[in-house]
């Protein structure tokens, strides 16, 4: 099997040269299905997974824009249309320096199990553009959204493709793009999710990822007869996801240690409570510092250039960016006693790490599982912009916590082994099991 899932390997990296997180987002998802497609000959015959990892569309196109001294800028635009089986096309715009092709084809391969296991009709995408916001006026953030959604628009629709915001993308680039569209193809669809609750929103869209993430390792505790109630919790990152991942932990009863950002990480030994949490959310959304200005608020320890996992913890949260935890900087979380990992970014940790985790069989909920909250809500969000309707914050908040479960279920279900719960292998399986039957259901696409 194991020369199977290297000669499908060879070919995908010999056709995506250098696109290193695309292989290695493939690879553990080939590890995990080969078995099953070896097995089952209308996925082998029909070639599923060599068809699943070529994207029906790809776009790139340039965006030029003006800054507030009359310069000309250009960026470059993405969307990555990657597979459209169970439903219109779904996932984030980013807009980060960081963004290149390779990045943006893993994101919207994983955004296709992870749309997949929500139990939603949504299919997977990805884009953005190497543009940063940080730094950028109001007019020149507008201006550069404006540019990018003149051509994003021609591929774009609520029954096409739906994008959502993602790192360098919140509600003031969301509301910018919106109103280029709507001026655009003068209709008011909902083309985009994560609007402004008064012009076609939905409530608990902002925490969504972050509330997710914990209901899903909430229920991988109770496996082994374990709350969140006093557990020590670190957590990476500062942006939405962080922030409501810390928010929902807090009313939960377990007590927050670290926040971070790419300059480093605070630690507060005593915990951070609400009235902290409130102004890192002023801090990060409104004055859009360094996590070290929370340091000085707060009055706690400030670690410049390190990253939060040598922090004993018993539950650690990346939620940063991809590949933040390295094989040995899982090896120092197991070793501080570290009992579950809840990924909020995508990706963020390394194979090695993967292993580490799994070697220890510590409880380990990947990306494509335990941050599906986010765009299951924008699901959410598709559902009631279709009957123009708005759910109260309980009830989206109630279909969220179900959906967490119900994503759960599905994981353990296809991911037990022995006494074990290999989530990652659950995950795939569950996600590549609806994408595929659906890929033969409707032929050669």
């Amino acid at each position: 099997m194991q020369k199977r899932v290297e000669d499908f390997m060879a070919k995908v990296i010999e056709k995506n040269p250098g696109e290193k997180e695309f292989h290695q987002a493939v690879l553990e998802v080939a590890e995990s299905v080969m078995p099953l497609i070896e097995a089952t000959p209308k996925y082998k015959n029909s070639k599923i997974l060599e068809r699943m990892v070529e994207p029906e569309r790809v776009l790139m196109f340039r965006v030029p824009w003006l800054d507030d001294e009359g310069e000309i800028k250009i960026n470059r635009g993405y969307r990555i249309e990657m597979n459209s089986a169970i439903g219109p096309y779904k996932g984030g715009i980013r807009f980060h320096p960081s963004v290149n092709l390779g990045v943006l084809k893993f994101l919207a391969f994983e955004q296709v199990f992870k749309n997949s296991l929500t139990t939603l009709p949504m299919g997977g995408a990805k884009g953005g553009s190497d543009f940063d916001p940080k730094g950028k006026s109001d007019n020149e953030v507008m201006r550069f959204c404006q540019s990018f959604m003149l051509e994003l628009s021609k591929h774009i629709g609520p029954d096409t493709d739906v994008p959502a915001g993602d790192i360098g993308v919140g509600g003031r680039e969301i509301g910018y793009m919106f109103g280029q569209y709507k001026r655009i193809r003068n209709e008011f669809t909902g083309v985009l999710t994560g609007k402004g609750l008064n012009w076609g929103g939905s409530l608990i869209r902002p925490e969504a990822t972050g509330y997710g993430c914990v209901y899903f390792v909430q229920e991988m505790l109770k496996t082994r007869g374990e709350s969140l109630k006093g557990k020590i919790c670190a957590v990476s990152g500062s942006g939405n996801v962080a922030q409501y991942t810390v928010e929902k932990l807090i009313e939960l009863g377990a007590k927050v240690v670290t926040l971070s950002d790419s300059d480093g990480f605070i630690y507060d030994e005593g915990g951070i409570d609400k009235k902290e949490l409130t102004c890192v959310l002023n801090l990060k959304n409104v004055k859009r510092v360094r996590i070290k200005e929370c340091a000085k608020e707060f009055g706690c320890k400030y670690f410049e250039k390190k990253k939060p996992w040598n922090i004993k913890c018993d539950i650690a949260f990346p939620s940063a960016t991809q590949n933040e935890i390295s094989g040995d900087d899982a090896r120092t979380l197991v070793k501080n006693g570290c009992m579950a990992i809840g990924e909020g970014a995508n990706m963020p940790t390394t194979p090695e790490g993967i292993k580490v985790f799994q070697s220890a069989k510590i409880l380990y909920a990947p990306g494509k599982a335990a941050n599906a909250g986010g765009v299951a809500t924008s699901g959410l969000e598709m559902s009631q912009n279709s009957m123009r309707l708005l759910w109260t914050r309980e009830e989206v908040d109630r279909r969220l916590h179900d959906i967490m479960i119900a994503i759960h279920e599905q994981c353990v279900k296809h991911g037990k082994e022995g006494k074990y719960i290999n989530y990652v292998k659950g995950a795939n399986l569950a996600g590549f099991v609806k994408v595929a039957d659906a890929m033969i259901d409707q032929g050669l696409v």
